[in-house]
């Protein structure tokens, strides 16, 4: 039977005081892709207000996101349906996918948090990415107590973000999940690193995205 995925994607193409253009890191939905695209799972795509999602960081001398921006599912990504309009529970897991632009739109959104509980709650997987893990952010399961909390989980560090767009994020989303008690942890810089706890997957950065995917790979596989 297929699995299938659904990525939500921001529609924020500015971020900060700078009006620093942004959107989500073009690796960090194509990769992932490739990786599930190859094992025969759907991905669907999904935004806040549907269609056109901005992107920030396109390489095309990487194969996998040359080919991705060649793809008809890259015209289906900047179709994406409302997400409003999708119920998370349909699908096997969900994948946030990072970029600055998540911290504009994704995150403390009440649409993306009721799909956080409802894949949660009706078992399915909850994946994310670099600064996807914002989408983390202010959910709780009904009983008021933080869905990180005690929770084994990576996002972009403190250290990264230092070092990348620290004038143009409102928080560390290292310190914000933190806060919520999230038991964080990083490797290096710019280093994979990929958090399983249960039903749970999160990257640190662009070069988890792919291991990320694998992960999630894995994870269905073991469950059948």
């Amino acid at each position: 039977m297929t699995q299938h995925v659904l990525f939500i994607v921001t529609n924020a193409a500015v971020i900060g005081p700078h009006n620093r253009k942004t959107g989500f890191f073009f690796g960090e939905v194509a990769h992932p892709f490739d990786v599930l695209d190859k094992a025969g799972i759907a991905v669907e795509f999904a935004s806040l207000a549907g269609g056109w999602t901005p992107y920030d960081a396109y390489d095309e001398k990487d194969p996998a996101q040359k080919s991705f921006f060649e793809s008809k599912a890259f015209r289906r990504l900047n179709r994406s349906r409302k997400l409003s309009e999708v119920d998370a529970a349909d699908y096997d897991a969900i994948l946030m996918p990072g970029g600055l632009g998540p911290m504009v739109d994704i995150a403390r959104n009440a649409e993306v948090q009721k799909a956080v509980v409802r894949a949660w709650t009706t078992g399915k997987f909850v994946t994310a990415v670099c600064h996807g893990p914002c989408s983390l952010l202010g959910v709780d399961l009904g009983d008021g107590t933080p869905f990180v909390r005690g929770k084994k989980l990576t996002a972009f560090s403190r250290k990264e973000e230092y070092d990348y767009a620290r004038e143009d994020v409102p928080y560390e989303l290292e310190d914000a999940l933190r806060a919520e008690g999230a038991e964080y942890s990083s490797a290096g810089n710019w280093e994979p690193h990929v958090v399983v706890d249960g039903r749970l997957i999160t990257g640190q950065n662009p070069a988890s995205a792919g291991p990320l995917a694998k992960e999630l790979l894995a994870a269905f596989r073991k469950q059948a």
